[in-house]
């Protein structure tokens, strides 16, 4: 039986197994490495950090998500991916409260980046830090 997402370790398997199937991805694949470049342990370990505030509530990550994403050249359609590939990877290694919760989270957070996307991208606002 699979555990739930219970400490840092769990967060750890959950990104950096989530991030390898993204890196391999024919669709995001290109997104993601064109714009991390080299940079890939930098980023693992800060989305680490939110993933682990934001499931554990234990506070390592202080940012704005959103800002780093708000130019992505990026549809619907790649959302649909990158939900389907992050569910897929918690239904892999976890069950429980902690991993309902996060495919709930992740889910929100696709609405919410897209929305904010589609809105920079017919508008001259600046997303605000």
């Amino acid at each position: 039986m699979k555990q739930d997402i219970l400490n840092i370790e769990d967060v750890k398997l959950l990104v950096n197994s989530f991030y390898d199937k993204i890196r391999t991805n024919e669709l995001l694949g290109p997104i993601f490495n064109g714009i991390i470049q080299d940079r890939w342990p930098v980023h693992l370990e800060k989305m680490v950090r939110f993933w682990q505030t934001v499931l554990l509530e234990d506070h390592t990550y202080f940012g704005s998500p959103f800002v780093p994403h708000a130019k992505l050249p990026v549809t619907q359609q790649h959302f649909d991916v990158w939900l389907e590939l992050w569910h897929s990877t918690i239904n892999q290694h976890f069950s429980g409260a902690k991993a309902d919760e996060a495919k709930w989270r992740g889910d929100k957070m696709a609405v919410m980046f897209l929305s904010k996307i589609e809105y920079y991208k017919n508008n001259s606002a600046t997303p605000i830090i």
